[in-house]
């Protein structure tokens, strides 16, 4: 049982991933991703009469919104049932580099500076949460599935239009952590 309070290897969470996307397509023809969803959730909506959203979305959808609705329980059962009361190792230039740019509390998964009820309801933190929710979205949908679509499935399928996208992915993460954060943050 102490096995789920210890965080997983990268040896062996990066191969159960990464053989995870081929049984699926092999046993279900089922692609990995999240992305869709927001198409399928529109879809549901129906929002007026547009083509785009206008198909079965139970049909279509119902593989994609159950991985959705996994990904959520699985993620509260691994940040609060079984949650690692230790604190995240972090290398200490990754520490100096970080409260540099004003973030000091290292508690939790992810920085409360960051991301926090106080901090999104901030100026700063509203206009990133929004711009940055219409930007993900946005591209997610241009280049025809997300990070982990991509990284993940499309990787795994040999997809040269992934390789580019994920290529596009690491330069615009090099671009905001290096040039865009600092100025926002």
């Amino acid at each position: 049982m102490d096995i789920l309070f210890q965080p997983m290897p990268w040896y062996v969470a990066g191969p159960i991933i990464g053989l995870t996307v081929p049984l699926l397509l092999i046993m279900g023809g089922k692609m990995f991703g999240v992305s869709a969803n927001l198409r399928h959730a529109c879809a549901a909506c129906n929002f007026g009469n547009i083509a785009f959203f206008n198909y079965d979305w139970k049909e279509a959808g119902w593989w994609n919104l159950t991985f959705l609705a996994g990904s959520i329980i699985g993620g509260f059962l691994g940040g609060y049932v079984f949650a690692n009361p230790e604190p995240i190792d972090l290398a200490a230039s990754t520490i100096a580099d970080l409260q540099a740019l004003g973030i000091q509390d290292f508690a939790g998964l992810v920085p409360a500076d960051l991301i926090s009820w106080a901090a999104l309801g901030t100026p700063t933190g509203l206009i990133v949460l929004v711009l940055g929710g219409f930007m993900v979205g946005f591209g997610a949908r241009y280049a025809g599935g997300c990070t982990s679509g991509h990284a993940i499935s499309g990787l795994s399928d040999l997809q040269l239009a992934s390789l580019i996208a994920v290529i596009g992915f690491f330069i615009g993460g090099l671009i905001m952590t290096y040039f865009i954060y600092p100025l926002i943050l």
